[in-house]
């Protein structure tokens, strides 16, 4: 199922330049958006201050775990193992986890916690950005839901430590 999905998205992917232009945007450059919401509310509020640097920590805590994965599991990527194009280069790395799927879902968690529609929006932008690295060759989607999923749980993890740590939500404050 895992090749068969990847084989009917990697067909698509080449023959549509805009469709390619905006998966090579959202894979290279959508996880500044999240950087630039953590700053800014970083900036905003006490409670957006927390909320930011409860982000930042479920966000450096997923870079660690996956580093940790890939030490442990390689996986090869699939332009690696099967004739596929690729529309950007890529890294000869393990294909899973994904570090793009895995810190945005990590993020977009996080934030949806606290803000409903701001965290539905970036969930979305979650979902494109996993969508977007197996449309551009580096990843099967089977990496892209196990990402999606640690990046959830990794910052389901941080919220739970967080709230024993300060025995109140950011909005009690």
């Amino acid at each position: 199922m895992d090749l068969t999905l990847f084989k009917m998205i990697s067909k698509l992917s080449g023959r549509f330049p805009l469709v390619d232009g905006l998966m090579i945007f959202v894979s290279n450059r959508i996880r500044y958006t999240y950087l630039m919401i953590i700053v800014l509310m970083l900036f905003k509020n006490r409670k957006n201050k927390r909320i930011a640097l409860e982000t930042s920590s479920s966000v450096l805590l997923s870079i660690i775990a996956q580093f940790f994965i890939k030490v442990i599991y390689h996986r090869p990527r699939p332009f690696k193992r099967r004739k596929v194009g690729i529309l950007i280069p890529s890294k000869m790395d393990s294909s899973f986890p994904s570090k793009h799927t895995m810190l945005t879902f990590a993020a977009s968690t996080t934030i949806l916690m606290f803000h409903r529609t701001l965290g539905k929006i970036l969930i979305w932008l979650s979902v494109l950005t996993g969508f977007s690295r197996i449309w551009v060759g580096h990843h099967y989607p089977s990496d892209i839901l196990g990402s999606a999923l640690l990046g959830s749980v990794i910052s389901l993890v941080t919220r739970f430590i967080s709230f024993r740590q300060y025995g109140t939500k950011p909005e009690d404050n």
